[in-house]
């Protein structure tokens, strides 16, 4: 073996990204309200971009919606980069990318009986108006702040501010007392002092530091804080249980005596910072529209969030008309270039969306026409095959994405379901049509509450062929409780 330098020529292939086509494929992912970010930020930087069309025919633009029957074939699929004689696809296997075949999911969260209220409606016909419960015009900081200028002043009102700033938004105090009294040089005494005062601010139950002291503070702004409630306070974990008997022994209470406390409690507020400050909960606003047309569907991109970007060509020769230097003509022909990429990427981006959406809606027909019951298994996979595109640019297209049509408004991910084999040997069904079996099981259950294994044998004969752990996982994915958790409640709503 010859161990003096030599040199070889070797021939290999390689996957390179250019920074465009990184970025185009980063816009797969982005939903319209995002897409309207980026333009923003491009329109600041290239003066070719504008955000409207001019009045003569000097401007290419972006179309702002694009519509196509159920069996329609998309356009095309390569994006064309300005100054290039090849296209590079935006259909990119990166090893790295990571992706699924199922809908995400997030566990429900489960709402407990001590809330404000029970969301029942006035009875009066009308609307009910939610953005009026809740004042933006200020924080809970805000009001805190406020309150504590009118009620402490020199140390006490530094320690104050102190304290406020560790409430959270529930209207909790985060902070260790000790901790506090040793940073700010003061006693543990005077903390406690001031955290007292404020927990007589409004709204009634800010500043405490768990969800007993919370309601204790209610309760004594209530004039209901007796030993018997404090011993309930005390225990408010066989409460959650739903151990009502050992309750009653604890407190030394009767029958009566303990659904009166338990109702006063109901009304009690246990996240009272809520009521102040905070942004309302945007709005999720369509991508897509799905509506009947004659012999198939209508697929459009939603044309009140869609951006429209237009490349000025007038303006470009009349700058470049102009007497420059080559350091000029060389940062107008980059402007040009980028601003003419831009658009082709956007349009490139919506006639993608729409092939994955068609291919959806024509996958998934059923769920359109009869609902849940009828949703298909279906993977990633199956749309990128059908569709000749890669599983990771469909796992793009269908993120942060949502649909609009006449059953509701649905994630693209929604339609994405794993399968379940059919008890009666016939084509399986999707995990999206069980869960939907179980919810409406479970909610006309009645007074007889039904177990897991009831659950298994009611579906299979509904023809599902789902086991038991199966049907526990999904149960509790949708924050449904267990058969002992919902009979508890249900005592616990009697009493």
């Amino acid at each position: 073996m010859s161990l003096a330098p030599r040199l070889d020529l070797r021939q290999s292939q390689s996957l390179v990204m250019t920074p465009q086509l990184q970025q185009a494929i980063k816009l797969l992912t982005l939903s319209n309200l995002e897409i309207e970010g980026v333009i923003a930020e491009e329109l600041e930087r290239n003066p070719l971009l504008e955000s409207s069309a001019p009045a003569d025919d000097s401007v290419s633009a972006v179309p702002e919606t694009a519509e196509v029957p159920r069996d329609e074939p998309a356009g095309a699929d390569e994006l064309v980069m300005a100054g290039e004689g090849a296209g590079e696809s935006l259909d990119v296997d990166i090893a790295a990318e990571r992706f699924d075949d199922g809908p995400s999911e997030s566990a429900a969260e489960r709402i407990g009986d001590l809330g404000p209220g029970n969301g029942n409606g006035s009875g009066s016909g009308e609307a009910i108006d939610f953005d009026s419960f809740a004042d933006t015009s200020e924080s809970l900081a805000d009001v805190l702040l406020a309150q504590a200028g009118a009620t402490f002043d020199d140390v006490d009102l530094f320690v104050a501010r102190a304290l406020i700033d560790q409430i959270d938004e529930a209207g909790y105090l985060r902070a260790d007392l000790n901790d506090v009294a040793r940073r700010l040089g003061v006693s543990l005494a005077r903390v406690e002092a001031v955290l007292a005062g404020i927990q007589k601010f409004e709204p009634t139950g800010v500043g405490a530091r768990d969800l007993a002291e919370c309601l204790a503070i209610q309760a004594r702004d209530a004039d209901r804080y007796d030993p018997m409630m404090a011993r309930l306070l005390d225990h408010l974990d066989l409460l959650a249980r739903g151990e009502l008997a050992r309750l009653k022994k604890i407190c030394r209470a009767d029958d009566e005596d303990m659904a009166d406390m338990i109702r006063e409690l109901r009304g009690y507020d246990p996240k009272p910072g809520f009521r102040y400050g905070g942004d309302p909960p945007a709005p999720v606003i369509p991508d897509l529209t799905v509506t009947r047309a004659r012999g198939g569907w209508a697929i459009e991109l939603n044309a009140a969030t869609l951006p429209r970007v237009l490349v000025n060509k007038s303006y470009y020769s009349e700058l470049a008309g102009g007497a420059q230097d080559r350091a000029g003509k060389t940062w107008l022909a980059e402007k040009l270039a980028s601003a003419n990429w831009l658009v082709k990427a956007l349009d490139q981006r919506q006639r993608t969306i729409i092939r994955v959406a068609t291919e959806i809606v024509r996958q998934q027909e059923a769920f359109f026409l009869h609902g849940v019951a009828h949703l298909r298994p279906l993977t990633l996979r199956q749309v990128a095959d059908a569709i000749e595109l890669h599983e990771s640019t469909v796992s793009r297209v269908t993120s942060n994405k949502y649909l609009s049509c006449a059953r509701g408004l649905f994630e693209l991910k929604y339609f994405f379901t794993s399968a379940i084999a059919a008890a009666d040997g016939g084509d399986a069904v999707s995990a999206e049509a069980v869960k939907s079996a179980i919810r409406a099981l479970i909610a006309g259950e009645g007074d007889t509450i039904l177990s897991d294994d009831t659950l298994v044998d009611l579906l299979n004969a509904k023809g599902f062929g789902i086991a038991r752990r199966t049907v526990a996982k999904y149960r509790e994915a949708m924050g449904i409780g267990s058969s002992v958790q919902r009979r508890r409640a249900r005592a616990l709503q009697r009493a």
